[in-house]
């Protein structure tokens, strides 16, 4: 009688788990002194505008209207 927890099916899935574990463990590098400079320059910023990004936030909260979102739920209206 043949397993299912060790089909072959589930042994690929099992070793392409593992091989994308083990291509993405390079990229995990810690950033040297002398490096983080170059990290901190504006143009590497996720949001260009900081106070914009949070404004935008805090409007799509309020807006939301439901729990577990950005931060704590508002009604609906905008006028948390």
């Amino acid at each position: 009688m043949k397993s299912t927890c060790c089909s072959t099916d589930h042994q690929l899935l099992l070793l392409a788990c593992l091989l994308a574990v083990l291509l993405g463990l390079p990229a995990c590098a810690p950033v040297q002194p002398w490096e983080r400079g170059r990290l901190a320059q504006p143009q590497m910023a996720l949001d260009r505008d900081a106070l914009l990004a949070a404004m935008d936030d805090h409007i799509y909260a309020s807006k939301e209207a439901a729990s577990g979102g950005v931060g704590p739920s508002g009604g609906g209206c905008g006028c948390n």
